[in-house]
């Protein structure tokens, strides 16, 4: 996966509480085998409504989304994430999440950035009066300011997920920072068990 970087831009303000999977991929788009080109079907019924926010085209393309609490909940799927990624957010901003969903997203280099309720509630209201306002959300310094700077937070997450973004490393990535210990154990394993080896 790609290294985090600090993001900034417009922020899509999603004033739902209770946000689950199924509304951000409804279940018949998970037929696809790809793990890309879910983003045009992400939160589709709502969509039908023409006043729901991302039928607004001043948010189109915006990497950050502001939300309620408990956004992610419901069932595990992976494809939520996946949905929410290829639409083109970076970052996502809530009083909570599902712990799931969260560790889904972590796994892709979506950031999950959990802010107290009143902090939440002035991003969303300061979204929806002015659209074309942008924050930044800093990784590295743990922080979601505002563009002109007149307001920031710090926020806490895991050691180990917060290096693992900075760095880019998913799971496989993780894995192959031990390829040399890996591929010496492989050579002086016991042949008395089948090899992992892969073949040439």
């Amino acid at each position: 996966m790609n290294k985090f970087e600090t993001v900034k831009g417009r922020t899509i303000p999603m004033n739902r509480a209770d946000v689950d999977t199924d509304q951000i991929i409804s279940k018949e788009f998970l037929k696809r085998i790809e793990r890309t080109g879910f983003g045009p079907y992400a939160f589709d019924e709502w969509k039908k409504d023409p006043d729901f926010v991302l039928n607004n085209p001043e948010f189109k393309g915006a990497p950050i989304m502001v939300t309620g609490p408990n956004f992610g909940c419901g069932s595990s799927r992976e494809h939520a994430p996946w949905a929410l990624e290829d639409m083109g957010l970076k970052a996502i901003i809530s009083p909570s999440f599902a712990d799931i969903f969260r560790n889904n997203s972590a796994k892709i280099g979506l950031l999950t950035v959990v802010l107290p309720q009143d902090d939440c509630d002035y991003l969303i209201a300061r979204s929806e009066e002015l659209p074309a306002s942008e924050l930044v959300v800093d990784l590295a310094s743990q922080t979601v300011a505002t563009s002109d700077g007149s307001w920031s937070r710090h926020f806490d997450i895991d050691p180990f997920v917060k290096h693992c973004l900075l760095n880019g490393l998913d799971d496989i990535g993780l894995t192959l920072l031990e390829e040399g210990k890996i591929t010496s154990y492989e050579q002086t394993r016991s042949t008395l068990y089948p090899s992992t080896a892969a073949l040439a």
